[in-house]
């Protein structure tokens, strides 16, 4: 069964989205939220970072966490899906199980 990962402490603070990315399976989603979300920017060591995993997990970040910290669904990551609220309550329903890295 898949499952949604969330995290949301900034990857200059917390290994967390390091750990996270490592240990999921193939197949899971990833959703970065609240401080997380600055791990889904272009040009950053965990941007890059995340793009490698982009090929067989499903990475989201939460637009509206985007939007409070000033940047755009342009300076994210190619292959990173923004989604809001609504779509946060979708991915839960569709993953069945959520895993909180905290």
């Amino acid at each position: 069964m898949a499952v949604l990962h969330t995290t949301n402490k900034s990857p200059m603070q917390t290994r967390d989205l390091e750990s996270c990315l490592r240990l999921s399976r193939p197949g899971s989603g990833i959703l970065l939220m609240e401080d997380a979300v600055y791990g889904a920017l272009k040009e950053t060591a965990a941007g890059t970072m995340l793009s490698k995993t982009t090929k067989d997990k499903r990475i989201y970040v939460l637009g509206p966490d985007l939007a409070a910290r000033g940047f755009t669904p342009e300076e994210v990551v190619p292959g990173v899906e923004v989604v809001d609220y609504g779509g946060f309550v979708d991915l839960a329903v569709k993953y069945h199980h959520v895993q909180a890295w905290v």
